[in-house]
Order: structure tokens, then C-alpha cells, then sequence
């Protein structure tokens, strides 16, 4: 059974830093894209990252480039996300998944965590 949890969330100052993990466990995602998604109540979830099978490639949404870094460790099936420069407007719940086809910002993906939250105060 595939299975991808994320951890790392809680609850910041504005300014601050928050690095969220995702672990995956029941097979191994090493020649996959994975990418980091987050979720506001009301509002479609949104991309926020992506990484390839390697780490080669990255993209990021315009509203965290330069503040948020992806990356990821093959050995332990795991990504993550380092959150810098944190704002309140980044409070969210926070998703990891597993890129099947197409690209990092419309592709499809597939094998969701249940998510961690992310609260940044003013």
C-alpha cells in the first residue's frame, strides 16, 4: 500500500522558516517528478513546487520563488519542501504527490498525503 505523509507544519511568525518533509513508503518514487501543492478552505489547491526524478529540475510558483527551495533525498523516498521569508498569505495545508505524466504545473498527479498545515501570523 503506497503511502505519503507529510510533516513539518505548524505554526510561524511571519518571516520565519518551516521545512516540511514528505515520506513516501510501499514502493519507491526515485524515477518520478514530485511536486508540493497547498490548499486554502474555499479556494482550488495550488502548485507551489516541483522537482524532478533527479533534482536536475525545479519550477516554482511565481508567489514563492526566491522564498521556497524543493529538494530531495532518493535514498530515504522522501522530498522536501524549505520554507523561508514566511507570509501570512502562505497559510495553508500543505500536499505532496507523485508527477505521472505531463508537466510540473498542469501534469497529472497521483498518490496524495492527507497534508500538513501551514499558519503564518502577522
Amino acid at each position: 500500500q503506497v503511502q505519503m505523509v507529510e510533516s513539518g507544519g505548524g505554526l510561524v511568525q511571519a518571516g520565519g522558516s518551516l521545512r516540511l518533509s514528505c515520506a513516501a513508503s510501499g514502493r519507491t518514487f526515485s524515477r518520478y517528478a514530485m511536486g508540493w501543492f497547498r490548499q486554502t478552505p474555499g479556494k482550488e489547491r495550488e502548485f507551489v513546487a516541483a522537482i524532478s526524478w533527479n533534482g536536475g529540475s525545479t519550477d516554482y510558483a511565481e508567489s514563492v520563488k526566491g522564498r521556497f527551495t524543493i529538494s530531495r533525498d532518493n535514498a530515504k523516498n522522501t522530498v522536501y519542501l524549505q520554507m523561508n521569508s514566511l507570509r501570512p498569505e502562505d497559510t495553508a495545508v500543505y500536499y505532496c504527490a507523485v508527477l505521472l505524466s505531463g508537466s510540473y504545473r498542469f501534469g497529472k498527479y497521483d498518490y496524495w498525503g492527507q497534508g500538513t498545515q501551514v499558519t503564518v501570523s502577522s
